[in-house]
This record gives C-alpha cells, structure tokens and sequence, in this order.
C-alpha cells in the first residue's frame, strides 16, 4: 500500500509521462523537482525528512509501472532524479542513496516488477548522478549496492539473491566496488 506522498507523487509523475515525448528525461525532472520541493518544505535535513525520498521514489517507479513504461529503464531517470534533488537541497550522499534505491526496489516489488533489473538499473542511476554533480561515485556505487541488496532480502531470500548475481553478472557496473560492497562474495 502506497503511503500519501508516495500516492501524490505517483499522480503527478502520471501527468508528466503521459504527456512527455521523452519519457526518461521528463521522468528525471518531474522526480528530481519533487524531490527539492518535499525536502524543502520540511526545513531541516535529517535522515528522518529524508525518509519522503524513498516515497517519492516508490510513487515514481508505480507511476512508470502503471503507464506501461519498462521499469529497468524508468528506474534509472527516476533514481538519477531523486539523488540530483536531494543532493542539490544539502542531503547526504549516503543518505540519499539509501533512500533512493531503498525506494526503488520497494516500489517495484509493489508492482511485481523485476527487482534484478531495477536494482541495476538503480545502481547505474545513483552512479550516473554522484558523477554529474561531482560526489565521490565509488562510495556512492557501493551504497547503492550494498543498499539495493539489504531491500531485496527484505522483500525475500530469492529476491537477494537474484540482485545479488545481477549486480556481479552487469558489465556496466564496477566489479571491484560490487565485490567490494557485497563483502566479496
């Protein structure tokens, strides 16, 4: 069950897919603004305020699910979004990251969508981000990993373990951070 700001922004991400051209960028945006504007309105940036991020990002990733739009490839606009708001607002990289792919994956077991895919596609996004506005990549990378795989075991042991050997078997991710990250599994 989606929680109100999770139902809110899964509405307003709605409107913005069905009338974009370019889906992925639009996606990005809309995610990205809704993110700055919830952070901003709580005032102080804890890890408790931060919490919104992880609704935003699940109520992005239904909305994507219910237009029809490929959820590995919604993922990453909506992750690379949310890390670019939430940092761009003064949030910890760290903790963005958590709350972003923490997000991410709870709003596609939601759906019943492929977690492996969208936990790459996450960890991608958060990397994609951490690099465009100049945060460490390989700690980001590894938090990504490490954050994909805890909310993956959380929704079951073959959820885990299906991210788990999609983020080792991705030739686009770093194997010595995934490695790294996994405790070299």
């Amino acid at each position: 069950m989606l929680s109100k700001i999770a139902e809110d922004t899964k509405n307003t991400i709605l409107s913005v897919i069905q009338g974009a051209g370019e889906i992925g960028v639009a996606l990005q945006i809309a995610v990205k603004d809704n993110v700055i504007s919830a952070l901003k309105g709580v005032g102080q940036i804890t890890t408790t305020a931060t919490g919104v991020v992880s609704d935003i990002v699940s109520g992005a990733i239904v909305a994507a699910a219910t237009t029809g739009t490929t959820l590995t490839t919604a993922s990453k606009s909506v992750v690379t979004g949310a890390i670019k708001g939430a940092l761009e607002v003064g949030t910890d990289s760290i903790d963005a990251t958590q709350k972003v792919v923490s997000g991410a994956i709870k709003g596609t077991a939601e759906v019943g969508g492929d977690v492996a895919g969208v936990a790459v596609s996450s960890v991608e996004g958060a990397i994609e981000a951490a690099g465009s506005v100049g945060t460490d990549t390989e700690k980001v990378a590894k938090t990504a990993v490490m954050t994909a795989v805890k909310a993956a075991d959380e929704i079951g042991t073959e959820a885990g373990q299906s991210v788990r050997k999609a983020l080792l078997s991705t030739a686009s991710l770093p194997k010595d951070v995934v490695k790294a990250a996994l405790g070299g599994k």
